[in-house]
């Protein structure tokens, strides 16, 4: 009790953590004390609490084709698989249009990495994008789209980025991280590449101007040091964005692993284990300052919990989300309910762009006069 006592009290002080302060938490089982000095540590970035935002995002899911085959997707197809699709340009600008009709502002772009398609596809589509809808914030594509992009353009990854920053992406997601750590790299994607490209790709978007975001899913197998290899990692690349001066990663968000309609059979992670993570990464991770729920894979109700943990956002709407819902998890949520989870927490909902600059604090009883209903 002591050794804990110690590390959490030097989390709270702002003190670095180390690798075997991180084995010390995951010893113990008290989650509402990991949680609780978490709860401190996200107080420490945000004095402005009891405010907790989200963003009204949209996903769209250009492509579902695929050459990269991770085990631990439902949601890809091969190239040439009659289920294989890539949508049209005026289906995609509709559902942008969807979007901003309910007052959304960020938008989400994957697919697969589809070895047909030419780097002008992706300019072209987002520089159509940002001048039919210069409010809307494009975050799209994963470190491994990026790579593919580069190898069928036979451009480097700091060009690729670059041309589409000049096109108008506005930043990255985490997308692909899973956990840094080879072993269980090799494991769930072969194809996939080393924990070290993924942070060389987010390192080059950094450097172009492009800030980030990072992720992490629990639920491979992965041993605890591996987890807290994982948030080192990020902690120490985040450590060089700002040595440069660069924003870097602005958000951290935890997802577990669904094993449902997948090629790689696993235990499904529990909402206790997923705090006690959240908690841990919290603690852990001393420098990116935002931490979002993962109500998609947990659900609303823990997601509402996880605003004790360590959270201060509570994610987007994701309105259309497929890559999760194909591994059969179907939680989805719309802008008043959203306000009403946060209320539940005692917290008060606040719309944020992808900068996490607050357009909009809902005070009590506001409601948003343009909602999305989601049919399941």
């Amino acid at each position: 009790m002591a050794q804990i006592d110690a590390v959490l009290d030097r989390a709270r002080r702002g003190e670095r953590l180390t690798l075997e302060d991180g084995l010390v938490l995951y010893d113990s089982n008290d989650i509402e004390k990991l949680g609780a000095a978490a709860h401190e540590r996200m107080l420490a970035f945000h004095p402005e609490f009891p405010i907790t935002t989200f963003v009204i995002g949209r996903n769209v899911n250009y492509s579902n084709v695929c050459d990269t085959y991770c085990r631990f997707c439902a949601f890809y197809r091969p190239p040439d698989h009659p289920e294989g699709y890539v949508l049209d340009e005026e289906t995609i600008m509709q559902k942008i249009q969807e979007l901003v009709d309910v007052g959304g502002t960020e938008l989400l772009m994957q697919g697969g990495t589809h070895p047909n398609l030419p780097l002008e596809y992706y300019l072209d589509l987002v520089r159509k994008i940002k001048a039919r809808f210069p409010q809307v914030d494009i975050h799209s594509f994963s470190t491994i789209e990026i790579k593919k992009m580069s190898e069928v353009s036979g451009k480097s990854i700091e060009a690729v980025l670059r041309l589409l920053k000049e096109a108008g992406l506005g930043s990255l997601p985490g997308a692909g991280a899973e956990i840094l750590d080879d072993r269980i790299r090799l494991k769930i994607a072969k194809r996939k590449g080393s924990w070290r490209e993924w942070i060389d790709i987010m390192e080059t978007a950094h450097r172009v101007g492009l800030h980030t975001t990072a992720t992490m899913v629990i639920g491979f197998g992965e041993t605890v040091e591996e987890r807290l290899l994982h948030m080192i990692r990020l902690r120490e690349s985040q450590d060089r964005a700002k040595a440069i001066g660069a924003v870097g990663y602005l958000a951290f968000i935890l997802w577990t692993f669904q094993p449902e309609n997948t090629h790689l059979p696993a235990r499904k992670i529990g909402a206790e284990e997923y705090l006690k993570n959240l908690a841990i990464a919290r603690l852990m991770i001393d420098n990116i300052p935002n931490f979002q729920t993962s109500w998609v894979t947990m659900g609303p109700e823990v997601g509402k919990l996880s605003l004790s943990y360590g959270c201060n956002d509570f994610g987007s709407t994701m309105i259309e989300e497929n890559v999760v819902s194909a591994a059969a998890c179907t939680y989805k949520v719309n802008t008043n309910l959203i306000l009403d989870l946060i209320r539940e927490a005692g917290r008060i909902p606040a719309q944020r762009n992808t900068k996490y600059q607050i357009l909009r604090i809902f005070r009590e009883g506001e409601r948003a006069e343009r909602d999305f209903i989601m049919q399941n």
